[in-house]
């Protein structure tokens, strides 16, 4: 509760406020002479579709179409990015998991499957209860907020066999890092995509990938996602392709 009571208070969050009002302002001012052209003259994209879209009949306001691409930004970037840097951070302290990787370089999908579970770029997700919901003879009532675990969910033991062991050729591996039905990550396939691609070339260019230093790679100051902001590495160049 004391790391939950810092997040919503202090002079951190304070500062995290500002900085996002400031940006979303930024935002609004951009995204909104876009969606205001996109109306007199729609082009083939994602912004033209939103803007002409219609649900029984009305149109998205600009700040729901602004929120779209808040979340869009984010999701599109940040999470991939995180992947790809936790696949880093994962397979440094499991070098016999790296080694198995190179030995097997077919294992990449699954290996990034695996990342996605063990430690996962998005650890935790707001929802909120549309009705009473009954779960573990607790009810969780209706219109109260709901702080998803998803990083919690995905070393369950009870789903899991040695859920806290990276195994890059795990299977069957049901992770939830791209969450589940309706709200599943619109951008899970790009994602993979990227991961498998980045993942792959690393290996493939890069021979004898180590820390750089003896210090703990330093954590992203973030309440849910999850990653490095600084990780140093020394690595020796791999044979050209």
């Amino acid at each position: 509760m004391l790391g939950l009571a810092q997040t919503v208070s202090g002079e951190d969050t304070e500062r995290a406020g500002q900085a996002f009002a400031v940006a979303t302002n930024e935002m609004r001012a951009y995204v909104g002479a876009l969606v205001d052209a996109r109306r007199t003259q729609p082009t083939n994209d994602l912004l033209s579709g939103l803007v002409h879209a219609t649900v029984d009949g009305e149109r998205l306001s600009e700040d729901e179409i602004l929120g779209f691409f808040q979340v869009l930004l984010v999701a599109g970037s940040e999470t991939t990015t995180n992947l790809i840097d936790n696949a880093v951070i994962d397979l440094l302290d499991h070098p016999a998991e790296l080694a198995r990787l190179r030995a097997a370089p077919a294992l990449v999908p699954s290996a990034i499957e695996e990342v996605l579970r063990h430690r996962s770029p998005g650890q935790a997700m707001f929802r909120r209860a549309r009705r009473d919901v009954l779960l573990h003879d607790r009810t969780v009532p209706g219109g109260s907020l709901v702080l998803a675990m998803i990083g919690a969910a995905n070393r369950d033991p009870a789903r899991f066999t040695e859920p806290d062991r990276l195994d890059v050729a795990r299977e069957p591996n049901p992770h939830l890092a791209f969450g589940h039905g309706a709200h599943f990550c619109l951008g899970a396939a790009l994602s993979r995509l990227e991961g498998r691609i980045a993942l792959g070339d690393l290996l493939e260019r890069l021979d004898d990938l180590e820390r750089a230093s003896d210090e703990p790679w330093e954590p992203r100051r973030a309440f849910h996602v999850h990653g490095p902001t600084r990780l140093p590495i020394r690595f020796r160049p791999g044979a050209p392709a």
